[in-house]
């Protein structure tokens, strides 16, 4: 079907139009339509990928011909709306789709199965007004978004709210309603306010040319909750859910306040990994010390500096802090080392930060001078410091954590005792665990357990980075200074083996060298473990590679 000049495939995307496969469509609806006399809702509905289906439902279940007040929708894109009715007309369906944006329209729980694909606008691009309707509309549930919530979560609550008690809402979101802090309310109304609520999972993408993963999200029993656990299903691809049976449905229970990555492992892994972070083997890294963000500057290109720079511009010690380059690709080794400084110098990473303690010298004052001609005092997070070119301070860190990861999370010893931006961040060990934490944390962390806790604790946008905050990193599972020090021996014997691997890019290899080291091979499950870490890594590829 040719697409009408005002519905081009940019604009379908920038108002988050994604049309939905239709086995996928037909497995959410034979789940929600029930019964002939089932009034239905698809909001946003686009060409009624959902409204069809329904209407063959009903047929099949035997509700009159015609269906007068079955079958309804909500469309803000008039053409689409169009374009739906006049599919279900063909078909021999009658349907009332209402134009306008669902998320002003006032929720009336009237329906028996609110079923569709909620449009998927990223932060980003989910502003202004809209933004605030959103808001507005979530908060009728009580439910409050920051901004940060794309579009997919207020259009969520909306539409359970037009869902008739006892009810059932059929949705596709996408995955990250799993992993993300700003949908934690959304879950917990989801939880609170069904009796059951079911999630199927995919194991592939089934959007063609999309790189966002998805969830199918079935909540029945509208006003009947709360639940305590969620209904999880697992299947490859949409080709492969009719083969879904009741057997393969499995209970798991999240922890309240808590992401739903758990749900992500399958029944073995889940539990040989509650089971090895539950054995006194592991604890929070929080238990070793604190983990904070670094400093920001407000404009890395001039407080950065290169050797060169620094020597060329004739500045002074007091000038100048030691510096972690911007960026962390230099961390993936187990210890940042003076020799290790030296060579990030010579290869022209910026080592130094302008940072004068006290009275600049004279150099520095004209560094200064220089960089107000160009106005980098006006930058907001100079502009509100003084003196505006005084970054606030924060002395080195026991070890650098890594932000942003493409294969995994890192910690990685500051022996050369760098300051760091917050590009990384510092971790500061508790004084009765910092002789043994930077000696052997940063090897001990990369053990199969401590990798799959960062996926799990972590969080995986669109480009398969997995990113971790300090909230988040305080709960990244660790082995305990216990264990680390009744395995110590162990541990150095393989530091150089481990070492050489991670030169050769070989970083899971290597974790199979530590857990050898902590566990002489007999403790934990660790297959199971290793899998599902190898499964998630590649989920976050899978994105990556896509783009």
């Amino acid at each position: 079907m040719a697409l009408h000049p005002s519905d081009s495939p940019e604009l379908r995307k920038a108002r988050g139009a994604f049309f939905t496969p239709e086995l996928v469509a037909r497995y959410v609806t034979e789940w929600a339509v029930r019964s002939p006399s089932d009034r239905v809702l698809e909001p946003s509905c686009g060409e009624a990928a959902f409204l069809l289906e329904a209407g063959r439902r009903l047929d099949i279940l035997g509700a009159p011909s015609g269906l007068p007040g079955r079958l309804n929708g909500a469309e803000l894109h008039k053409h689409s709306a169009d374009t739906a009715l006049n599919l279900l007309s063909r078909q021999g369906f009658e349907a009332s789709i209402a134009v306008g944006d669902f998320l002003r329209r006032e929720p009336e729980a009237a329906y028996d199965a609110v079923i569709g694909n909620p449009p998927y606008v990223r932060y980003q691009a989910f502003s202004g007004e809209s933004r605030a309707a959103a808001q507005r509309a979530a908060l009728r549930a009580g439910v409050s978004l920051t901004s940060l919530a794309s579009s997919w979560a207020a259009f969520t609550v909306h539409s359970a709210l037009h869902v008739r008690p006892g009810g059932r809402l059929g949705l596709v979101l996408p995955a990250e309603m799993l992993t993300v802090n700003y949908a934690a309310p959304v879950r917990e109304f989801l939880m609170r306010g069904f009796g059951r609520v079911r999630l199927v999972l995919f194991t592939e993408r089934i959007f063609p040319g999309v790189m966002e993963d998805v969830v199918l999200l079935m909540a029945e029993g509208r006003g009947e909750g709360p639940t305590g656990h969620c209904e999880l299903l697992q299947t490859r691809n949409g080709e492969t859910l009719s083969a879904l049976v009741e057997t393969d449905v499995r209970r798991w229970s999240p922890v309240r306040g808590e992401r739903w990555s758990g749900a992500l492992l399958d029944e073995e892994a889940s539990s040989a990994y509650a089971g090895a972070v539950g054995s006194g083997d592991y604890v929070p890294l929080l238990a070793w010390g604190d983990t904070t963000l670094g400093m920001v500057t407000g404009n890395n290109k001039y407080f950065t500096l290169r050797g060169d720079d620094f020597r060329r511009l004739g500045l002074h010690g007091g000038d100048v802090v030691r510096l972690s380059p911007p960026g962390s690709r230099h961390l993936r080794g187990l210890s940042l080392t003076s020799q290790g400084l030296e060579a990030l110098d010579r290869e022209g990473s910026a080592t130094w930060l302008f940072r004068p303690a006290g009275t600049p010298s004279r150099a520095a004052l004209r560094y200064i001078a220089a960089g107000e001609k160009t106005g980098v005092e006006t930058a907001y997070k100079c502009r509100v410091r003084n003196p505006w070119w005084r970054v606030p301070y924060l002395r080195p860190a026991d070890l650098l954590l890594t932000y942003m990861n493409a294969d995994a999370a890192r910690l990685c010893t500051n022996r050369v005792g760098v300051h760091h931006l917050n590009s990384v961040h510092g971790l500061y060990l508790k004084s009765e665990h910092r002789v043994l934490g930077r000696d052997l944390l940063s090897l001990a962390s990369l053990n199969s357990v401590s990798l799959l806790g960062a996926e799990l604790v972590g969080r995986s946008y669109g480009g398969g980075v997995l990113k971790l905050e300090p909230r988040e990193a305080d709960r990244w599972p660790m082995p305990s200074p216990e264990l680390v020090e009744s395995r110590q021996a162990a541990l150095r014997a393989v530091r150089r083996r481990v070492r050489d691997l991670l030169r050769a890019g070989r970083v899971f290899d290597a974790a199979e060298v530590v857990d050898e080291a902590l566990w002489d091979g007999a403790r934990h499950d660790l297959a199971a473990i290793r899998e599902s870490r190898a499964l998630l890594h590649e989920r976050r590829m899978v994105r990556s590679r896509s783009r």
